[in-house]
This record gives structure tokens, C-alpha cells and sequence, in this order.
């Protein structure tokens, strides 16, 4: 049995919007698993000329919606390779909902291969060469209108380029951009891409904020993990008057009641490596650090880091889910009792895939837009979802996630129950 199996919390999540909409059983199945779900040996000749078999995964949850979407992964978590397929099931799960709860006309799709870079001595040869394996492993069930992967934990633009790359060479196209997102702007990237996540979680709160009738200048905000949707949704929350009082990376949390500038922040960590020792502040523990009394708790590291003693301790206002997954789901009932609003993961984080729908399209019609543009066509997306949601979790007496599961599987089933089944 797999401990705190990601797969199990998310079919949970849909269980509770299934009871809401008074879904059936057969049906509720049928939103539950994976379409398909392939598990690769990628065998690839290492720089001391030795064969190295990794183990790679793509799940393809659900596209009564749209194509798949969703990203690709080199991590190796904690429970070993059997953990990680059941991690990558339960996100293509999340990215279904999150593109439906967002409006995207796209289904949820992940996948990733059990290798952390970061740890290991991978070379840039050896990584080139895992990554284009792993893309021709995957070709045939990969392309613009059938699974459009992106980059995610540990894996960037570059490794994008290689699998379209890959791809394109494979097919015998010259150039199909619009078979992967998360690009460089020069291979047919999309402007705001790198700030998405974290402006998107942004406007998420500045939305909250309104609801509770919350006034952001001065008010203090907690990072969890000091990545890509953090530090930007730290900076655009700082434009809007909040003040960053603690952080976190990997190697540890800190804590400065007076605030820190996340520039400086950003520049400390790129010179040391992370972002403990940092001048003035003073080091604490995750738990306290998810527990420090602020307005707004941004938890952006990995999932499962808020469960129900923690929740009970929490002492924030408001919880924007920038990291997949990060709240148990045995702390739901509690948080709301304690009338904190969190906003969902799959609304929280869902800039991302705003974006890689946008730039999908911009590659799709090859005109390309600017930054402002771009920015608007997703903040409109994600304003007008958190207003639905929260219409829906006043309407049924719940939380936000579970209003925003069923705003999300309710889009899915008008989906499913127009096309109906076939064969």
C-alpha cells in the first residue's frame, strides 16, 4: 500500500463533487481513471559508455474536453517508482479539472520520468539523450491535437525544444510548435509564460481579498518554497502592497516579521543556494513557518504538507494553493471551520496552463501576441473561474475546493454526456 497515495486524495476531491451533483456510479468511474496510463523503460547509453534503463510515465486522464495537457517531470519521490505513477495519475486527474475549471478547452494529461537531475551527475549529453529517448518512446501517443506536454518539476524550455525537436523529426515535419508548450520565445514560446503561475496565483488572491474585504497593502504574506510560482507570486503580490514576511526553500525556512524585498531574496538565493542565513532573519521549521500568523499563506513547495494538526494551527486568512496537492484532504473540514477561504490548487496554480493553452494557440494560427495581451487573456480566464466558484461554494454550503470540483466535473460531463459513448 502506498502511503499517502496522491491518486487516492485526488479521486477523493471527486468523490465529493460527485455526491454534490448526485452523479452515478458507473459514471463517477468513468471520471475517476485514467483513459490510459503507459509506463516506458527508456534505456539510454551513458557518458561512460555503460546502458542506464530509467523507468518514464505519460497518463492520459481524461479529453472529452480537448487534447490532453500537462506536464512532463524528472523527479524520483520518496515511495520509489511505484509512487511516482500513482503521482503521475493523480495530476493528469487535477489537470482535467484544472483546465476545465479555468475554461480551457483541453483535458489533463502528465507525465515524467524517475530521475532527479538535480541530485544525480547527469551530464547535458546524458540528459539530452533520456529526454529524446523518452520523447520517442511517447510519439506516437503525443501531438497538437492529441497530448500537448510542458515542463515541470525539473524540466525546462530546453528539454521542450528537444522533444519537439524529437517529434518533428519523427513525423517528418519541418516544424510543429504546437506539439508541446513551455518553450523559448525563439522555438514559439508565449511572453508571460515564466511569470504565469505566479500572477496567476496572484490574481487569485486579489480576487480573495475583495471577498473578504481584505486590504492588501500591508498585508503579510507566507512562501512555501522559493521556485518559479513563488517568487513571482510573491513579486506581483508586493506590487499590490503585500509585504513577504517568511519563506522556504529545501533547505530550510526563514522568518522576518518586518518583511523581506523579494528581489533581494531572489539575489541571495542565486549567490548562496538557498535562502537560510539570509541577513536579518532568523531560521524556523516547516510547521512553523505554514503556521506564522499572516493574511495570506502561500504554500508553492510539494504536496501533502498540510494536514490536519497543522490545519488546525494555521493562522492566516487566506490560502492560495500554488503547489499541486498541498493540502490533505483531512484538513479540509477544518479549514473551513475556521472560515480561512483557500483557494484550490486547480484554480491557485492554473496560469500555467492558461498560458500553454495560449501559446498552443498562438502556435496553432502563428501570430503571436504581446505580453499585456496575453497577461489579459488569462487574468480574464482566472477572474471570471474564482467568481463562479465562489458563487457555487455560497450556493452549496461548501469549500471552495469542492465548488470548484464541481464547476470543473460538472463541465466535464456536459462534455461527455454530448459526445455519449462510442464505440
Amino acid at each position: 500500500m502506498i502511503k499517502n497515495d496522491p491518486f487516492a486524495n485526488a479521486t477523493k476531491q471527486l468523490d465529493d463533487a460527485c455526491k454534490i451533483l448526485k452523479i452515478d456510479k458507473g459514471t463517477q468511474d468513468y471520471l475517476a481513471m485514467p483513459n490510459k496510463i503507459i509506463r516506458v523503460k527508456i534505456p539510454v547509453k551513458m557518458d561512460n559508455g555503460k546502458i542506464r534503463v530509467f523507468t518514464g510515465f505519460r497518463s492520459q486522464h481524461n479529453n472529452d474536453r480537448g487534447p490532453y495537457k500537462g506536464g512532463i517531470r524528472y523527479f524520483n519521490p520518496e515511495g520509489g517508482v511505484e509512487y511516482m505513477e500513482r503521482e503521475v495519475m493523480a495530476l493528469s486527474a487535477w489537470m482535467t479539472w484544472k483546465c476545465a475549471v479555468v475554461d480551457i478547452p483541453m483535458g489533463g494529461g502528465k507525465g515524467g520520468i524517475y530521475l532527479n537531475p538535480k541530485t544525480e551527475k547527469i551530464s547535458a549529453g546524458e540528459l539530452e539523450r533520456i529526454t529524446r529517448r523518452f520523447a520517442f518512446m511517447i510519439s506516437e501517443i503525443i501531438g497538437p491535437q492529441k497530448d500537448i506536454p510542458a515542463p515541470d518539476v525539473y524540466t525546462t524550455g530546453k528539454e521542450m525544444t528537444q522533444i519537439m525537436d524529437t517529434f518533428g523529426k519523427l513525423h517528418g515535419v519541418t516544424y510543429q510548435p504546437g506539439v508541446i508548450t513551455g518553450k523559448p520565445i525563439p522555438m514559439g514560446g508565449s511572453l508571460a509564460r515564466n511569470v504565469a503561475t505566479g500572477l496567476g496565483t496572484a490574481y487569485c488572491v486579489r480576487e480573495a481579498a475583495k471577498i473578504i474585504k481584505l486590504k492588501l497593502k500591508g498585508a503579510k504574506v507566507v512562501l512555501q518554497g522559493f521556485g518559479n510560482a513563488s517568487t513571482f507570486a510573491g513579486e506581483y503580490l508586493e506590487k499590490m502592497g503585500a509585504k513577504v514576511i517568511a519563506a522556504s526553500d529545501s533547505k530550510g525556512s526563514i522568518i522576518n516579521p518586518n518583511g523581506f524585498k523579494i528581489s533581494k531574496l531572489i539575489e541571495f538565493k542565486q549567490k548562496k543556494g538557498s535562502l537560510v542565513g539570509f541577513p536579518g532573519s532568523k531560521k524556523i521549521s516547516t510547521e512553523q513557518l505554514l503556521t506564522t500568523k499572516c493574511e495570506i499563506l502561500v504554500p508553492a513547495a510539494l504536496e501533502n504538507q498540510i494536514n490536519a494538526k497543522i490545519a488546525r494551527n494555521l493562522k492566516c486568512k487566506i490560502i492560495a494553493e500554488a503547489a499541486n496537492g498541498p493540502t490533505l484532504p483531512e484538513a479540509d473540514p477544518i479549514i473551513f471551520k475556521k472560515k480561512i477561504i483557500v483557494i484550490p490548487d486547480i484554480l491557485a496554480n492554473s496560469g500555467g496552463v492558461c498560458i500553454s493553452y495560449l501559446e498552443w494557440v498562438q502556435n496553432n494560427m502563428g501570430y503571436y501576441w504581446t505580453f499585456n495581451e496575453v497577461a489579459k487573456k488569462m487574468e480574464d480566464h482566472i477572474t471570471r473561474s474564482f467568481r463562479d466558484i465562489y458563487a457555487l461554494s455560497k450556493k452549496h454550503k461548501v469549500d471552495m475546493r469542492r465548488a470548484a470540483m464541481v464547476l470543473a466535473v460538472s463541465r466535464v460531463l456536459e462534455a461527455f454526456n454530448l459526445k455519449g459513448l462510442w464505440p
